[in-house]
């Protein structure tokens, strides 16, 4: 079940921050919960990507991107993830989530997501997302031109490049 209660008292303190960038590091304060754990009573890897979830919904929120979306009626969604595990989180442990967007194409906006527990990467994670409307994905350009950014973020670094075109050669059945 997605932790609606938990999105809501995480974001409930997020309001738009005129101050925080596209591009700017997103980090958020959990705890492994009862209803996180798998059978070994620690994490369990979807769960990892869900938690990731509410750093981008951050991101969207204090960039003032929610309030947009809301008004233009668009939507978001993740067209590609690739995620690696290093390190257990027990129940109850606490942790940080990172979220920052790396760059971006005509279509996409990459993050790298960290989930860190005393210095300490636990999982790292690059997700392909995009803002969607009616008649598909928005142009990038566009979304940062409607939140007041005229500028490029940073191009997509080559190690995100070359996951993308592995991600092409997958072939779909």
């Amino acid at each position: 079940m997605y932790p609606y209660l938990r999105l809501i008292k995480v974001l409930a303190s997020k309001r738009h921050d005129k101050n925080f960038k596209v591009n700017d590091e997103s980090i958020i304060k959990l705890r492994v919960c009862l209803v996180d754990i798998d059978p070994f009573l620690e994490l369990n890897n979807g769960r990892y990507l869900t938690m990731m979830d509410f750093g981008r919904f951050d991101v969207a929120i204090r960039t003032g991107l929610w309030k947009i979306m809301k008004k233009k009626k668009w939507g978001l969604i993740v067209a590609g993830a690739s995620v690696r595990f290093r390190y257990r989180l027990k129940l109850f442990q606490k942790y940080e989530l990172h979220s920052q967007v790396i760059g971006q194409e005509e279509k996409w906006f990459y993050f790298h997501q960290r989930i860190i527990r005393n210095g300490r990467i636990h999982a790292s994670a690059l997700v392909r997302t995009a803002v969607t409307s009616r008649e598909g994905i928005v142009n990038t350009d566009e979304v940062l031109k409607a939140l007041g950014n005229e500028t490029h973020l940073p191009g997509v670094p080559g190690w995100v490049r070359e996951w993308a075109k592995a991600d092409e050669l997958r072939p779909w059945e």
